[in-house]
C-alpha cells in the first residue's frame, strides 16, 4: 500500500472480524483480524473499488465486510452481486458496484 494512502476497507473489515469472533466462539479473533487485514490490503492494492464514488465505496465496503465473514463468503458475495443488479437501492452506480464485487471475488479467488 503506498505511503500516505489510507485503506478505506481496513476499519470496517477489522470490525467485521471482531463481530464474527464474538458471535461464533470457534472463530479465533486474532486470526480473523489477520485474514481480514490481508483481504483489505489485497482489495485495496488490487483497486477493486477504484472508480466508485464515496457513497458507493462506503456501501461496497460494508457489504464486502459482511460477506467475507459469512459461513460461505463465495456464495454471500455472489448473492450480493445479484441483489445489487436486481435492487440497487440508493447506489449511484449499481453496475459499477456489482462489477467491483466480481473484481473482489477474483482478487480473493472466491
Amino acid at each position: 500500500m503506498p505511503s500516505g494512502v489510507e485503506n478505506p476497507l481496513l476499519e470496517e473489515f477489522l470490525a467485521a472480524a471482531d463481530a464474527v469472533a464474538r458471535a461464533r466462539p470457534e472463530v479465533d479473533r486474532g486470526l480473523a483480524r489477520q485474514l481480514m487485514q490481508e483481504a483489505a490490503t489485497m482489495l485495496h492494492n488490487g483497486l477493486a473499488l477504484d472508480g466508485l464514488d464515496d457513497h458507493d465505496t462506503r456501501a461496497a465496503v460494508t457489504a464486502l465486510a459482511d460477506d467475507l465473514v459469512a459461513e460461505d463468503p463465495e456464495a454471500a458475495l455472489r448473492a450480493r452481486r445479484e441483489a445489487t443488479t436486481e435492487d440497487p437501492g440508493d447506489l449511484h452506480d449499481p453496475v459499477a458496484v456489482a462489477g467491483a464485487y466480481l473484481v473482489a471475488a477474483a482478487i480473493l479467488r472466491l
